[in-house]
């Protein structure tokens, strides 16, 4: 009798082999894609909004840096990025082609045709040289990486030295009462929610799991230090309902 030493990941609530993971969640993404901004709204209120502006005071981009926008698909935070900077350059790269086509049928995009590309790609294994970005942003993304261990290490590697690591991902209300009403909302409303606007209650309920199986704050702090980042640190946005990570290669 042989061992099986597949090894394994989660998917939402359900554990699946690792070379499985990637194409069930594009399988999410390709089917919410078109609503995709339009669920955003719904599931926060508008407020994810709110938290991506927060997270570019924080990042504060100078003119002339170069942003690669990981998980970026629709292009929000590389459109506020380049507006803050006032000249620069984004890369937006995406697991999933129907993503980028969304974000490059805004408005911006067209506007800012010149300062952006958008790329197919896998965080674990990002197409570009070392030493390449001065910014490294992913916005509700790495929760979706099979090995979000190796997707900061891939961005600790195309990042120069000096570069700025900065991550917008849900996480975990300190307070247990309050997690406790925001899980009844985030397991009872939004698969609901996503029923009704998209169609698609089974994406969303994959969503919700999956925000509960991201490591808490201080967990996901000492996996950026293990990928070489100095400087590390978090920010709690709205009660922890989402964080920011930030680090430096120095």
């Amino acid at each position: 009798m042989t061992e099986d030493t597949t090894k394994t990941t989660h998917f939402g609530f359900s554990e699946v082999p690792e070379d499985e993971k990637a194409g069930r969640v594009q399988g999410v993404f390709n089917s919410v894609a078109s609503k995709y901004d339009v669920m955003n709204d719904a599931m926060s209120l508008g407020i994810h909004r709110v938290w991506k502006d927060a997270m570019m005071d924080w990042l504060a981009p100078r003119s002339g840096q170069r942003l690669l926008d990981v998980a970026g698909g629709t292009g929000d935070i590389s459109f506020r990025f380049l507006k803050r900077a006032g000249h620069g350059h984004a890369t937006v790269l995406d697991l999933t082609e129907p993503m980028l086509v969304e974000g490059r049928k805004r408005a911006e995009a067209g506007a800012m045709a010149d300062s952006l590309d958008w790329v197919v790609g896998d965080a674990m294994a990002l197409p570009f040289p070392d030493n390449t970005f001065d910014v490294y942003t992913i916005s509700f993304g790495i929760r979706n990486v099979t090995r979000p261990q190796d997707a900061l290490a891939e961005a600790f590697r195309v990042l120069r030295p000096g570069g700025r690591l900065m991550v917008l991902e849900f996480s975990q209300i300190p307070n247990e009462m309050m997690q406790k009403v925001y899980d009844l909302y985030s397991f009872n409303i939004i698969p609901r929610m996503g029923q009704v606007i998209a169609g698609d209650r089974d994406s969303y309920q994959y969503l919700v799991e999956s925000i509960r199986r991201f490591p808490d704050q201080e967990t996901f702090l000492g996996m950026i230090r293990a990928a070489g980042f100095e400087q590390a640190k978090y920010r709690n946005l709205t009660m922890g309902v989402a964080c920011l990570h930030s680090g430096w290669k120095i």
